[in-house]
């Protein structure tokens, strides 16, 4: 096996996750990919063909979307939010941008269990707009999912059209991604890796989005909802690492992948997060123009621009419970990894 195999084959074996899929490459492809483990603890193993929840890397795939309309001229960075949705202006978000959501600069709180109190589309929708600023707009890094779940309403007003449609048209279909989708079919369920027991739900969450938040806008969201496969993330890795080739032009993608809160507290790129000196998922080996993204239940996507190295990484770590052993360690130690690979290293290895 590969470091990277033996590596996550050990994490399983600690019981970080049930299964866990990686590719390791360049703008040519992968250098190393494979999976290992199962679906869910007592399930099948794995086969290559997994359908993952992505948790919160759907938020840079909505970006890439918000990015694509601002290439098109539907939308403007500086714009604000009341521009877009009249249901805000006159209130303390009406004059929050675009580009304040997609750097998490907008003072909008971070992770709110809205579900809880608020069970339909509608009335946490409202719940979002009435939640009070908590940070003066552009002096701070503080992410935010309700941040990102306005993001989405503005894309579809601008684009008239909704978010899964939009991801499709400008994302996937360029790509080629065939399984990278918000509320998966039959189909794609049968392939699905469990996640967690959810006490809200009183059952074991399989092929249905983990973000509660999600489950009650209906599964799409500018902050979570999208599942995917490795072969799908491959292909989104390999064209990241090509400067976003067959997505944005060469300067829309490097505005987007740029740092543009070096002054804050947090690096952020445009709905990437950048690489901090010190405490990064992406560990010491990724350079400091690198930028990615990490998902709640296990996922993650990171690039270097400057070596032109992607990596992939999707596992179940909320399975079956999120208290379970985390997953930071072993991302890092991953990404370490992934750079000390030679970049003559192919064909690709598997488990």
């Amino acid at each position: 096996m590969s470091a990277l195999a033996e590596l996550l084959a050990g994490a399983r074996e600690q019981r970080v996750f049930s299964g866990a899929a990686w590719s390791v490459g360049d703008a040519r492809g992968p250098l190393d990919r494979g999976w290992t483990g199962t679906r869910s603890w007592e399930g099948p193993p794995l086969d290559g063909t997994d359908v993952w929840d992505l948790a919160s890397v759907t938020k840079p795939v909505a970006g890439l979307v918000v990015m694509a309309l601002v290439e098109r001229g539907a939308l403007d960075l500086d714009s604000t939010i009341g521009a877009h949705l009249p249901e805000y202006r006159g209130g303390d978000k009406a004059e929050l941008t675009v580009r304040q959501l997609l750097t998490h600069t907008s003072g909008i709180p971070g992770q709110v269990p809205l579900y809880r109190d608020h069970p339909t589309r509608a009335a946490l929708l409202e719940a979002v707009r009435l939640l009070p600023l908590t940070a003066r707009p552009g002096t701070r890094v503080q992410y935010s999912s309700q941040g990102l779940i306005i993001l989405g309403l503005i894309a579809e007003a601008a684009a008239g059209r909704p978010l899964d449609v939009l991801v499709e048209e400008l994302v996937c279909a360029p790509l080629g991604l065939r399984d990278t989708v918000f509320r998966p079919d039959a189909g794609r369920r049968a392939r699905a890796v469990a996640t967690e027991y959810c006490p809200w739900r009183g059952r074991l969450v399989v092929g249905e989005v983990h973000d509660e938040n999600a489950v009650v806008l209906g599964g799409v969201g500018g902050h979570a909802g999208l599942f995917s496969t490795l072969a799908d993330m491959e292909r989104l890795g390999t064209a990241l690492a090509a400067g976003g080739r067959g997505l944005l032009r060469p300067d829309t993608f490097a505005l987007m992948t740029a740092a543009h809160t070096d002054h804050l507290n947090e690096r952020r790129a445009l709905a990437w997060q950048g690489r901090d000196p010190a405490g990064s998922p992406a560990g010491q080996a990724f350079g400091p123009k690198s930028y990615g993204h990490t998902g709640f239940t296990g996922t993650s996507l990171w690039v270097d621009p400057e070596t032109g190295r992607y990596a992939v990484l999707l596992t179940n770590r909320v399975h079956p419970t999120r208290t379970g052993e985390s997953v930071t360690g072993v991302r890092r130690a991953f990404h370490d990894a992934a750079v000390a690979l030679r970049a003559d290293d192919r064909p690709p290895s598997r488990t």
